[in-house]
């Protein structure tokens, strides 16, 4: 069964750096994203799935919102070491 899950902003800002690339394999907790607030404050973007990413919807640039959907994660159904 495919799980999927959407990376959202937890921030209202602009996305500073990107970490992924469409198509990569991510770990549970790597940073996807880095995002500065409208605060002027840099905070990671992670996730507590591992997975390949499906879809990036925002490049660096891009100014977001809480709940913002910036890509999409097929998650993996393997279990990893510390499943």
């Amino acid at each position: 069964m495919n799980t999927y899950c959407a990376v959202a902003s937890v921030y209202n800002g602009t996305i500073d750096k990107v970490f992924v690339n469409e198509g990569a394999y991510v770990h549970e907790w790597e940073p996807l994203f880095l995002l500065k607030t409208n605060e002027g404050v840099l905070k990671k973007v992670e996730m507590g799935v591992g997975g390949n990413i499906i879809s990036l919807n925002v490049k660096p640039g891009d100014r977001v919102i809480h709940d913002m959907t910036l890509a999409i994660l097929k998650e993996d159904d393997q279990p990893s070491g510390c499943d």
